[in-house]
């Protein structure tokens, strides 16, 4: 095997495919167990926002507006999780065929 410019160029492009793919799959594993082991894993309970009269004082939240909260709460749970699957689905689609593509070249200069 003979070194070259090339082949370090196809080399180089099948790890960086190939460490695309990984962090993808590291972050799918990582969502899937905070969905389904550690369910609390992502979770944040912020303070409620309180409400305030005109002269300033506090009123107390109602019931339903302390759900609307948590509802809120959720909504951006399930929307980090969403935005965490979306990237690494995104790594996997670019990080396999792109190491694939290049190792399959290597192995055609081997030969």
């Amino acid at each position: 095997m003979k070194f070259s410019i090339r082949l370090l160029y196809l080399y180089l492009f099948s790890f960086i495919g190939l460490i695309i793919a990984v962090i993808g799959t590291v972050q799918l594993v990582d969502l899937g167990m905070k969905v389904y082991i550690f369910k609390d894993a992502d979770r944040y309970d912020y303070p409620l926002t309180p409400k305030f009269d005109p002269a300033g004082k506090e009123i107390a939240l109602t019931d339903k507006e302390k759900e609307e909260q948590k509802a809120q709460q959720d909504r951006e749970t399930t929307r980090n999780r969403q935005r965490q699957a979306s990237t690494a689905i995104a790594m996997l689609l670019v990080g396999v065929p792109l190491y694939k593509y290049h190792w399959k070249l290597i192995k055609k200069e081997d030969k």
